[in-house]
């Protein structure tokens, strides 16, 4: 059991020393391919009538490209999500795509994508013991609550103001961008920090 344990070990640190020294060209391929692996979890979508922002699955993505890829890789790809979406792919949320889908009432959670993946990066290659499940947890939660719902409800709210022509209170504000997702954001980041637990080296 032992040395089962310590070929696992040894394996999972292999293969993250490998990832983190790889050659740029191929970390732009790892980047490339974590954009693409957001895109398909975009797909799984749950619309809500009472709102435009839709329940999806791709924030999961979001959380694990800077766990995997760092800060500057992972924050590269969701930089290449949002503009390949935004040129020619169809792969935000409901198979869409082009800047008008971009510019809409997700505008903010899409930056907020780039900023969450380059802060989780940076807390994971630089602390090795914040990988443990319960402090990659709260790295992550302050990630998917603050730096994805900031600018995502501000620009939710820019949104709406010039394209209903009235300002949302902060009730309805909630309601429509963060209220509804906070149970399944739990499970992602509960997700998330699983992932980091199992696959990332402590030391």
């Amino acid at each position: 059991m032992n040395i089962n344990l310590d070929n696992y070990y040894s394996t999972r640190k292999n293969v993250f020393e490998r990832i983190q020294d790889a050659s740029t060209a191929t970390k732009i391929l790892m980047s490339f391919m974590m954009a693409c692996f957001t895109g398909i979890m975009a797909q799984i979508i749950i619309p809500l009538p009472w709102t435009p922002v839709p329940i999806t699955a791709q924030t999961f993505a979001v959380l694990c490209s800077g766990l995997f890829l760092g800060k500057k890789y992972g924050c590269l790809s969701q930089i290449l999500y949002i503009i390949l979406g935004i040129a020619f792919i169809p792969w935000f949320g409901g198979m869409t795509g082009g800047l008008e889908i971009f510019l809409g009432s997700t505008c903010g959670f899409f930056i907020g994508f780039v900023i969450a993946s380059y802060f989780i990066g940076a807390i994971t290659e630089k602390y090795a013991k914040a990988r443990s499940f319960t402090r990659m947890a709260i790295v992550i939660a302050v990630a998917n609550f603050a730096l994805i719902y900031i600018p995502g409800l501000a620009g939710l709210a820019l949104w709406f103001s010039l394209t209903q022509g009235a300002t949302l209170g902060v009730v309805n504000l909630l309601m429509m961008g963060l209220v509804p997702f906070i149970i399944g954001d739990i499970v992602k980041i509960l997700g998330a920090a699983s992932v980091s637990k199992v696959f990332l080296p402590k030391d």
